[in-house]
């Protein structure tokens, strides 16, 4: 790890922080060639009613209208949570030279914690690997905001209970 990925991840993480602005899972990645943004995206599932606008597929696809190629060779994808075997294939296939993530996903993750597509002997790419660049800051991230959200529905699920909210509401 470097300075070098240590700032882009910085750059993810302002992006995950749209993300949660707009009520989503706070994931934020950035595709960089040759030092320069060439892609950037960050959680919109649920905004784009797409259960594919995941940070990553979102980045690689500015990514590849704006090299004007789905081929991102000598690429590296920055983002804030290891990607899920969705994003991870989606790497394979646009050819991602390096992936750099921060903190672990124990539950999906499918860079190496759960499943390993990214660096699979079996497929026809093969993509290097750095976790854990700004993993305190990026788990804490994820972390602060389900407990946010746990503690929404308890209060939601309380008001129902005492008559304050109807079930509709």
């Amino acid at each position: 790890m470097d300075n070098t990925d240590i700032d882009w991840m910085n750059h993810a993480l302002l992006l995950a922080d749209k993300a949660e602005a707009q009520g989503e899972v706070p994931v934020g990645a950035v595709v960089v060639y040759q030092d320069e943004v060439v892609g950037e995206g960050w959680n919109q599932t649920i905004t784009l009613n797409d259960a594919t606008a995941h940070a990553e597929i979102l980045a690689l696809r500015e990514a590849g209208k704006n090299i004007g190629n789905y081929r991102l060779l000598d690429t590296t994808l920055y983002v804030t949570l290891e990607p899920c075997s969705m994003c991870a294939g989606a790497m394979v296939h646009a050819r991602v030279k390096r992936l750099v993530y921060g903190a672990s996903d124990l539950k999906t993750g499918a860079a190496g914690s759960v499943f390993n597509i990214i660096d699979c002997e079996q497929l026809n790419h093969r993509a290097e690997v750095e976790a854990g660049v700004l993993a305190e800051q990026c788990s804490e991230n994820i972390s602060r905001f389900f407990r946010k959200r746990r503690e929404q529905h308890k209060l939601r699920k309380k008001q129902q209970s005492s008559g304050l909210l109807s079930d509709a509401d």
